[in-house]
């Protein structure tokens, strides 16, 4: 299954930082929604100490628990020759081009409920409307 980085500040809470936010619409209710399905969710975020440590609680109190904490695994050991690079298939940040999608719009492209050939044919369809400059700019 697919494992995701997620980041705290600005994606599944509001950017309050170093306090913690307001959740983000549908944040909590997503991430659940994900674990059920398998996905593997690690949380990826600048937090550290007691602010990493309230972080990682407050979502524990909203049910949820991320498989591991700004590594790519629980048992992974942190030290100034690991790199912080994580082994994951998705990143989800507010500091995207573009910033963050929204909750709805995570759902919607992770778990689409139409078919995929259907899915993949509305996508071929609007691929082919858009010039090659569109294209390469927008990457659909």
């Amino acid at each position: 299954m697919l494992r995701i980085a997620v980041d705290f500040d600005g994606t599944i809470v509001e950017n309050a930082y170093p306090a913690i936010g307001k959740p983000m619409l549908f944040a909590f209710e997503t991430l659940r929604e994900l674990q059920k399905r398998g996905f593997v969710l690690i949380m990826w975020t600048v937090r550290e100490g007691k602010s990493l440590e309230d972080a990682v609680e407050f979502c524990r109190n909203n049910g949820v628990e991320f498989y591991a904490v700004n590594r790519n695994h629980p048992e992974e050991v942190m030290d100034n020759e690991t790199p912080r690079k994580l082994l994951v298939d998705i990143f989800i940040d507010d500091r995207n081009i573009g910033g963050f999608v929204g909750w709805s719009k995570v759902w919607e492209m992770l778990c689409p409920t139409e078919p995929d050939h259907v899915r993949e044919k509305k996508l071929l369809k609007q691929f082919k409307k858009k010039n090659l400059f569109e294209r390469l700019l927008f990457g659909k």
